[in-house]
């Protein structure tokens, strides 16, 4: 096998080439890496993929009881629709919750003082439930009978 890989080599010469890597160019910092993934994240989560080929309107709207339109933020009974504002709510949610976990694995950096451990523990385990709640309630208003007795 290791014949069959080296043939190439025979056949060609490889060339002895001295590359030097471009002055401007520089490893970019921690946070600079975080901020790209999180912002990906927080548009893939969106469906920005969805939004792109679709083409969805941001809000729709309904008819009430006394013929007025009103806007509406949520699809409803369409799980595999959604509009505009309904992606970026979702995805915001899911970022904050996201976040959440972030905060609460800062707390285990050693040195911190004690005030400051409480307060991360505080915020994120805030980010997490809020972020979970406020999801719940969203999926209750796409599905409205979803998971009732």
């Amino acid at each position: 096998m290791e014949a069959l890989y080296s043939l190439p080599f025979f056949l060609f010469e490889v060339p002895n080439l001295k590359l030097k890597r471009p002055s401007w160019l520089h490893q970019p910092s921690a946070m600079t890496v975080f901020s790209f993934v999180l912002l990906s994240y927080f548009l893939v989560t969106g469906g920005i993929i969805y939004d792109v080929i679709v083409e969805p309107p941001s809000v729709g709207s309904t008819t009430d009881e006394h013929g007025h339109s009103r806007p509406v933020a949520f699809m409803p009974y369409r799980v595999n629709g959604q509009y505009i504002m309904e992606g970026l709510a979702s995805s915001f949610l899911f970022t904050i919750g996201g976040l959440g976990f972030i905060i609460m694995d800062q707390t285990h950096t050693p040195g911190k003082p004690k005030l400051n451990k409480i307060l991360l523990i505080a915020m994120g385990f805030i980010f997490i439930v809020v972020s979970f709640i406020t999801t719940w309630i969203f999926m209750r208003m796409k599905l409205p009978g979803y998971l009732q007795p």
